[in-house]
């Protein structure tokens, strides 16, 4: 009972409004996920980036041509884990369908940590389409922790090799804007997604289709149609949509003096 006691000793401290929508979020999460599991489909908003990135792997079958996936300079383990995860995510999709397709994929990092779990993705990839003696580790290319140094190695693949794509979902900065150049100079189709502010605006001038924020965390719901990946964007929809109908009735209730 000590460690019970210890994990609700703190919850008359707790604001209820925090727990109430914690749990209203939990009850539609497991519900939305569990029809998901069933078959449900739900109709996602159309987002052009992961669009694009969908027809990534054909353009680049059709073309004889490989596919450049960058991560960015996060890693795992530290603040830039969620945006790193959600690069693995798309990452994920493009080793599946370029291994299906005989298409190379070209991976970048920056970050130590980020360089075994984009080895592993490329791995099964291969593994679960029949081809594991296809897998070659230099696919994944570890460049520098340096900002400006991983953007200087990701120009010179974009350059020297003969890309179909360049796919870019990560944690970026600054640098990227010396990437996506190398690209548009290329000619390559280029789809870009990062949550930082800063080099947001860097994008959506420089790249073909762009996930802005917290569009990025949606790759497992878009490409992968996980179940619990849908189920929780769709109870995120929700109780987005309830909140802000809240806040406004809220609002009138009290401009009128009824509350």
């Amino acid at each position: 009972m000590e460690p019970l006691a210890q994990i609700f000793s703190g919850w008359e401290t707790t604001n209820p409004a925090a727990l109430v929508i914690f749990f209203a979020f939990l009850t539609l999460f497991y519900l939305f996920a569990a029809r998901a599991r069933a078959g449900h489909k739900y109709a996602l908003r159309e987002i052009s980036g992961f669009e694009a990135i969908e027809r990534a792997v054909g353009q680049a079958a059709e073309m004889g041509k490989p596919l450049h996936m960058g991560l960015g300079i996060g890693g795992i383990g530290d603040m830039t884990t969620l945006e790193t995860w959600a690069g693995v995510k798309v990452m994920e999709y493009l080793a599946q369908q370029a291994a299906l397709c005989d298409t190379p994929l070209i991976a970048t990092v920056a970050d130590p940590t980020a360089l075994p779990a984009a080895q592993g993705v490329l791995h099964n990839a291969y593994a679960l389409a029949g081809y594991p003696d296809e897998y070659d580790s230099n696919q994944v290319r570890f460049m520098s922790p340096d900002p400006v140094a991983y953007a200087s190695g990701v120009m010179a693949i974009l350059g020297e090799e003969n890309l179909a794509a360049n796919v870019m979902v990560g944690r970026y900065g600054d640098e990227f804007l010396l990437m996506s150049e190398a690209g548009s100079r290329k000619n390559m189709a280029q789809v870009a997604g990062m949550a930082d502010p800063s080099a947001l605006p860097f994008a959506y001038a420089s790249v073909d289709h762009l996930l802005i924020g917290e569009e990025i965390f949606a790759g497992g719901a878009y490409l992968g149609e996980d179940p619990n990946h849908v189920g929780g964007l769709v109870a995120q929809d929700v109780m987005r949509t309830a909140i802000v109908l809240t806040a406004i009735i809220g609002v009138v209730l009290k401009t009128l003096g009824l509350f």
